[in-house]
Formats: structure tokens, sequence, C-alpha cells
């Protein structure tokens, strides 16, 4: 099987459009941008812990990012003619799945993006030791999966 049958192009502009977003967003408000915390923000909109209330006062311009994850997808889908979403997987292995990830960037304190990009980007050790121990279990069970023949 080859590796990247489609070629890498797309890839590594995907890859630029990322690291121009979150060096924008470091430059002018100073923050480390991390998709789940943009994503956690949301909920200061209805939970009351204090912990979540931390981000009310900077939430909205977090959804509008997030939105623009999503419009992005979708605009790449019009202009592209391509899927918006395909996949074999059962709803309730996403789900399942989702709720390991959430886990995860909970214990983590963070996700792909805030240690794999940002702090890998800023030489940070914990991020390190994160990307490391995230890549190392995905890579551990998609092996297992693949031994035990789990299909979609």
């Amino acid at each position: 099987m080859e590796l990247f049958p489609h070629g890498i192009l797309h890839y590594a502009i995907g890859g630029l459009l990322i690291g121009l977003g979150i060096t924008v967003i470091y430059l002018s408000t100073g923050i480390i941008s991390g998709a789940s915390l943009f994503l956690e923000s949301t909920l200061s909109y209805i939970s009351k812990l204090p912990r979540i209330q931390s981000y009310a006062d900077s939430r909205d311009w977090r959804v509008i990012f997030v939105l623009g994850i999503v419009c992005g997808a979708v605009l790449f889908t019009l202009l592209t003619q391509q899927a918006l979403w395909t996949t074999a997987v059962q709803g309730w292995r996403l789900l399942l799945g989702g709720i390991l990830v959430g886990f995860g960037t909970r214990l983590a304190r963070g996700c792909t993006s805030g240690h794999g990009v940002c702090g890998l980007g800023s030489l940070s050790s914990a991020s390190l030791v994160n990307v490391l121990i995230f890549m190392g279990v995905a890579i551990l069970i998609a092996q297992v999966v693949q031994v035990l023949g789990v299909t979609p």
C-alpha cells in the first residue's frame, strides 16, 4: 500500500495553514491555541464550573475560530467536490472514541494541536512527553485492532 496515494501537497498546504493560524492567534492574543481548549471554552455558555467559567471572557472569539474550522471544511468540500463526511465506522464507536479522546485530552492537559503543534513548536518538554505517549498508544491500538481484525 502506498503511503500517500494522492500525493503530499494537500497535507503540506494544510499544515502550513494550521501553522499560520496558530501563529496569528499567538501573536495577536498571546494564547497558545489548542483545539480542545477552544471546544472546552464553548461549555462556558452552559456550565457554571469555575474552571470552565474561566474561559467566559475569551469564549466568543474561540467559538468563531471553531466555526472557522467547520466552515473551512465545508468550503473545501464545495470547491473540490469531495465528500464532506465519509466513514463506515458505526456511530457507537465514534461516540466511544470521542469520549476516550476527550478524557485523554483532559488527562494530558491538551490535545494533539496544543501539544503536537504548539507545544513542540515552543520546545516544551511536557508536550514532547505527551506527544510520545499519545502517538505510542495510537500506534499500539491500531496494531491491536488490525491483529484482531476489527472492521468498521
